[in-house]
């Protein structure tokens, strides 16, 4: 068993194990998480230790970002489970602050991007958010003054939002987007993944079915984007267990809706059931079409609600 990572519960801390390591040459990979991790983050942390001479990881459940009647209180915090990834993957340092060293009293500053990108999507159904994204993102940054920090592609307007920031305010950070991964029966992986009873995980499948539609009609020459959103909303309405919030085609820096997709748009969608909210995408042209099973299939693997098996959808660009 790996040594246990460094257990950092103050900004300052970090900072301080940060400027030492630079100081003695060595560069410093971020791997922002909210906990309750699995194998997506495990690739993450995977990533961050090939490319870097040492590791930080954060852990922090950031209230900002939630909205009212949001899952803050019940979102997984898995602590114990989460320490022993992070030694498997031999990192370094911890980062895990209580919300109070984080957003200390009196506290004013937030940082708010302007714009679409944060206006549209999941800006607009989760008003606020991304200010609190923005924010943590940016305290992060400061503290641990990384050389590169790591983010999955699943959460791709998160991810846009954070490579904005990072290029606005000249952090001088690599912000490095991370492929993401899916279970077995094709479902992305999520820490909400959790909420799912066996009978909603079911329906959600009809989530990765929708973007395989897309993505093979994509590969046949369709170019329309509303022939596109079409097919994924044709097998989302064979679910009613689950409520679209949106699905559309976009640019992948600018979030802007597009007429004709070209190589490098995303699908991205979102969807409500009883238990959770889920999020989805692909990239047209590099992500391979999701590979699909039926529930029963990948049944042992979902007992454990943080999943043990995952697929790679092919790697793609770094930012």
């Amino acid at each position: 068993m790996s040594d246990p990572p460094r257990l950092l519960d103050t900004p300052d801390d970090l900072r301080l194990q940060s400027e030492r390591w630079r100081a003695a040459g060595m560069t410093v990979g971020l791997v922002p998480t909210m906990g309750a991790l699995h194998e997506g983050h495990r690739s993450l942390l995977a990533r961050a230790r090939e490319e870097c001479d040492r590791v930080v990881a954060s852990i922090f459940v950031n209230p900002t970002q939630f909205g009212r009647g949001e899952d803050l209180s019940r979102y997984p915090r898995p602590l114990e489970h989460d320490l022993r990834m992070l030694a498997e993957e031999r990192v370094d340092a911890a980062f895990v602050p209580a919300v109070e060293a984080m957003y200390p009293e009196g506290a004013r500053t937030t940082v708010h991007l302007d714009g679409p990108l944060t206006e549209a999507f999941e800006g607009a159904h989760r008003p606020g958010h991304f200010d609190g994204v923005a924010t943590v993102v940016a305290k992060l940054l400061v503290a641990a003054r990384p050389d590169r920090a790591y983010f999955g592609e699943k959460d791709a307007q998160q991810l846009a939002v954070v490579q904005r920031l990072a290029r606005d305010l000249d952090t001088g950070v690599a912000i490095v987007a991370c492929p993401l991964l899916r279970d077995g029966d094709g479902l992305a992986l999520s820490s909400r993944n959790a909420y799912l009873s066996t009978e909603d995980r079911a329906q959600a499948l009809a989530i990765p079915r929708g973007l395989a539609a897309a993505a093979s009609l994509y590969a046949t020459g369709e170019r329309r984007a509303e022939r596109l959103v079409a097919a994924v909303r044709a097998e989302l309405e064979r679910s009613p267990a689950i409520a679209p919030d949106y699905v559309a085609v976009v640019d992948p820096e600018t979030f802007s809706e597009v007429d004709e997709a070209v190589k490098g748009c995303r699908i991205v969608l979102a969807g409500r059931m009883a238990t959770a909210r889920l999020i989805d995408t692909i990239r047209l042209g590099y992500d391979g079409v999701p590979a699909l099973a039926e529930a029963s299939d990948a049944a042992a693997e979902r007992s454990n609600p943080m999943p043990g098996r995952a697929e790679w959808s092919p790697p793609c660009s770094v930012s």
